[in-house]
């Protein structure tokens, strides 16, 4: 039988409209290379661009040098494991890593996380979960599967990325108030809890060094802009160029000497650590064990993804930031690898997790830093202050350095997207809301996990309801010789027709079974773009219910993809197959 309606080749049970892929480049590679950027920098390496990375890494390094301290004691551990995670992960990551002017450290966004595991597992274990993390970072890259950290959705990474300031924010005002805690709780109400029961402890002198440390760190960029008053009285001074230095630097510097000079009762890194070893770091081995690291398998995840994620989100910034006529679009892999490296490393060290910072590369970028050399001399320039000047970090008020980290975690949040919420849908605020309030409460591996669940869960409804079965107007089949044979009606599929939609072509089997004996089917995919396996059973099902009524199904312009489904499961066979009926 040759069905008109079908047009030229009609006899083929399905036709279809072919939709071939675009080939890729001939030059994409199809297998991971090990090529840091740093070789592509040095082709056309040159003494003025030697002269700005210098610059800018002697800068970096200074910036670097209160945010390496403060994360690490903000984490539970000693100041050094914060300063030597910088100086090797920042030497490993600029040296090995896929991008141009991306700095690794120590991030405020570990905070949280690092607290967490010291509290519940201990140092040792942190050590190992971080090379662990280090390992899974490595194997990403290798199998090229940094594209994979752009599938987590916008509102998820504003999410959790705006409660881990709020809990940074939390965490730093026990040394802001000055308050007298041994050790604060890792759980959220826990942590309200016990601040509220020592606000008999407050110290006055600790909350106005961290007072005026937040106001001086919002006010300095101010100051130093060109329209400001204090710069155009400074224009011709060489006191213009103190008012370009980092504003933490004058904050650390300025206060620290305050405090020293009028002798303010208030805790220092010299009365909490004792100081900072003004030495190279000893390299030990964790006490290792596979016990071990079967139980430090949800914290090792949660490294590897917030690195993962946070080094990928810093070497986009990068990119758009940077201007530089040398400047090339970041390696993604490449990155991963050196990320994965600088966190296998640094626990030998007994450092801490490590990523890409987006501020220190902000400040790389500005300083005008054009190769990975200035991440490197960053590195050595926080080493020779720490071998040279040690000794002064007793000084150091820990409410100076809280005001350093509330001031950075106000400017990680993204609070405007809270306002921006009501131009989104609801699917939107679900996310975005649900996983903020988990990190805050719960924490951040709930958060991503249940984040994950929802985004795929809603993203699954939403295709769902794309999915559309459309009834066109009935017509009558015509076979060769007979102007008229048997009714037919025709359905036209749109969208995705996946085991969330499958439901959907119920409607055509029941009015399959309410229609006449011998009608016959046509299924119009010109529009479906998609088909998975629970699709093409309830495909079955409307042939089962065809064929039991003694008609026949025809399945129109299909898609490569549908196409290519139906003849590889035997589906295409079984269509080519139907015996005519008379009707």
């Amino acid at each position: 039988m040759a069905r008109k309606l079908l047009g030229p080749g009609a006899q083929a049970p399905y036709t279809e409209t072919r939709h071939t892929a675009p080939k890729a480049p001939a030059t994409m590679p199809l297998s991971f290379a090990f090529r840091p950027r740093l070789l592509d920098a040095l082709r056309s390496y040159d003494r003025s661009r030697w002269l700005a990375d210098v610059g800018a890494g002697v800068t970096v390094g200074i910036v670097a040098l209160p945010l390496a301290m403060a994360f690490a004691i903000a984490s539970g551990l000693k100041p050094e494991a914060g300063l030597w995670t910088a100086i090797i992960a920042g030497f490993l990551v600029s040296a090995l890593g896929g991008t141009n002017v991306q700095i690794g450290g120590p991030a405020g966004a570990f905070i949280v996380i690092v607290y967490g595991i010291v509290e519940r597992y201990g140092v040792a274990n942190l050590l190992i979960s971080t090379a662990c993390a280090g390992v899974l970072l490595v194997l990403l890259g290798l199998f090229r599967l940094g594209t994979l950290v752009r599938f987590v959705p916008v509102s998820i990474v504003i999410g959790f990325t705006n409660g881990i300031a709020v809990l940074i924010a939390l965490s730093q005002v026990k040394d802001w108030l000055g308050l007298s805690i041994d050790r604060m709780p890792g759980n959220f109400f826990s942590q309200i809890s016990t601040l509220a029961q020592h606000l008999d402890s407050f110290n006055p002198h600790a909350f106005g060094l961290g007072a005026a440390c937040v106001a001086g760190l919002f006010l300095w960029p101010r100051l130093t802009m060109k329209e400001s008053p204090v710069m155009r009285v400074l224009e011709q001074h060489t006191v213009r160029t103190f008012a370009r230095v980092p504003a933490p630097v004058v904050a650390l510097v300025t206060l620290s000497l305050l405090a020293w000079a009028l002798q303010l009762p208030v805790e220092t890194i010299g009365s909490r650590f004792g100081g900072i070893p003004q030495a190279l770091p000893v390299f030990a081995l964790p006490d290792f064990s596979w016990d071990t690291v079967r139980l430090l398998v949800t914290p090792t995840l949660t490294i590897a993804l917030l690195g993962a994620i946070e080094s990928l989100l810093c070497a986009r910034v990068a990119d758009q930031l940077a201007t530089d006529a040398h400047h090339k679009k970041h390696d993604p892999n490449q990155e991963l690898v050196a990320q994965g490296l600088a966190n296998i490393v640094v626990p030998f060290f007994g450092g801490m997790p490590a990523t890409g910072t987006i501020a220190r590369t902000v400040t790389n970028i500005r300083s005008g830093a054009t190769s990975p050399i200035a991440g490197m001399v960053h590195a050595l320039t926080l080493a020779v202050i720490v071998l040279v000047a040690a000794p002064l970090a007793l000084h150091i008020p820990l409410a100076v350095l809280a005001g350093i980290l509330l001031f950075v975690a106000w400017n990680m949040g993204e609070w405007h997207e809270f306002v921006r919420l009501k131009h989104f849908s609801n699917h939107y605020r679900l996310l975005m809301l649900g996983t903020f309030f988990l990190t805050v409460v719960f924490d951040l591996t709930v958060a991503v996990e249940v984040g994950l669940f929802m985004a795929c869960a809603l993203f699954v409804r939403r295709m769902s309801a794309l999915f559309r079965v459309e009834r066109q107007p009935e017509t009558e089949s015509a076979t060769a010789g007979q102007p008229t044979a048997r009714p037919a009606t025709t359905w036209r599929l749109h969208g995705a027709l996946f085991f969330g939609a499958a439901a959907k072509l119920d409607a055509i089997v029941q009015a399959v079974e309410a229609g006449s004996p011998g009608l016959e089917v046509v299924l119009d995919a010109s529009e479906l773009v998609a088909l998975d396996t629970t699709g093409l059973d309830a495909l079955a099902q409307v042939l089962k219910a065809v064929a039991a009524r003694g008609g026949r199904l025809y399945i129109e312009h299909l898609h490569e993809q549908p196409r290519s489904l139906i003849e590889r499961s035997g589906f295409g066979a079984r269509l080519a197959a139907q015996e005519d009926v008379p009707v």
